[in-house]
């Protein structure tokens, strides 16, 4: 297991228009995705072309994912000289949504002031109401955003709501022209060799955690199982960033489902460490994720004595010891966690 230290953080991931991807804290624990061109020259292409006055610096176009609460997002773009070109939504739940029509009016305004070229286009998932969605998006969409410019293939991974959806970005492959293949369906599949300094990424909103999962509202096991096998099936290489700050919790309940892993006793002493020095857990990997989410592997053995005790001990009695399907030990480990 590597270090603390090792632990992702924002890296660039475009060989054209590189930038960084920020977590800005909102609410008690959610996290808005910025994603924030490195050069203010990578974005020329949004803009009219007009002239600009001398010494005076074209703001700044920033993609942001689920924006639930709008003033932090305000103040990142104050403070950053910056716009919104672009608004990515993954549900419905208020808060991955509930900023984004204060965040329009503020582009309105920012566009009659010269302060940005457009309002931002809201993308979101196709089967949920969300009145600020300006393009429905589904599965196997290609979002395509001007700053940073970037690409992003839509995922259907309904679970948590009826139709949330992911985006990934399939980053970029060591060739010698950082050119990044794209992905082949909705999944999304792995360059043949991947650039660690522009690595894949996935935005999963409320689908996959860091160590955990999200609950079931909408949707069934079934489909949440579906929807983990679509994101596990993507590069190892691939940053999880999801949307809240659950991980201490989420590895409390997986050391008890999973005791004698050693990953996840590790995976814990670091994430316990970035939390006491102020700094996010996320994002992961999914080599990660494989290792110590109980919800990637729960129908491993050294997980079944557990969720059979706590079968049992729901149940008020014996439980069978015969052989349990994956979807089984996986409803039953997401309704163990529901009481934990």
């Amino acid at each position: 297991m590597p270090p603390a230290s090792s632990i992702p953080s924002p890296l660039s991931t475009d060989a054209d228009a590189r930038f960084d991807v920020v977590p800005l804290p909102a609410f008690n624990d959610n996290y808005i995705w910025m994603l924030v061109p490195r050069s203010p020259s990578a974005d020329l292409s949004a803009w009219p072309a007009v002239e600009v006055a001398p010494g005076v610096q074209r703001p700044v176009g920033i993609t942001v994912v689920d924006p639930g609460q709008a003033a932090p997002v305000m103040a990142y773009l104050d403070a950053n000289n910056a716009y919104l070109s672009a608004i990515l939504l993954t549900h419905h739940h208020a808060d991955h949504v509930g900023g984004v029509p204060e965040l329009l009016v503020f582009a309105e305004q920012q566009v009659q002031e010269g302060q940005a070229p457009s309002v931002p286009p809201v993308y979101g998932p196709v089967g949920e109401d969300i009145a600020t969605v300006t393009h429905p998006v589904s599965g196997g969409t290609v979002v395509e955003t001007v700053s940073p410019r970037a690409h992003f293939t839509v995922i259907d991974v309904p679970g948590h709501t009826r139709a949330h959806i992911a985006y990934f970005m399939a980053g970029a492959s060591a060739s010698a022209d950082g050119a990044a293949p794209p992905p082949a369906d909705g999944a999304g599949t792995a360059p043949a060799s991947i650039d660690q300094n522009q690595p894949p990424r996935v935005f999963c909103g409320d689908t996959l955690f860091a160590t955990g999962c999200g609950r079931l509202f909408e949707g069934t096991p079934a489909q949440m199982l579906a929807s983990l096998d679509r994101l596990a099936a993507l590069p190892d290489a691939t940053l999880v960033h999801c949307a809240h700050e659950y991980t201490l919790s989420n590895i409390r309940f997986a050391r008890a489902a999973d005791p004698e892993n050693a990953d996840l006793s590790a995976w814990s002493e670091q994430a316990e460490a970035l939390r006491a020095a102020g700094r996010p857990t996320v994002p992961t990997t999914l080599a990660l994720e494989r290792r110590v989410n109980p919800f990637l592997r729960a129908d491993a053995p050294a997980i079944a004595p557990q969720l059979r005790a706590a079968m049992a001990g729901q149940a008020h009695g014996a439980v069978s010891e015969g052989p349990m399907s994956r979807l089984a030990a996986f409803t039953q480990l997401r309704a163990w966690k529901d009481r934990f």
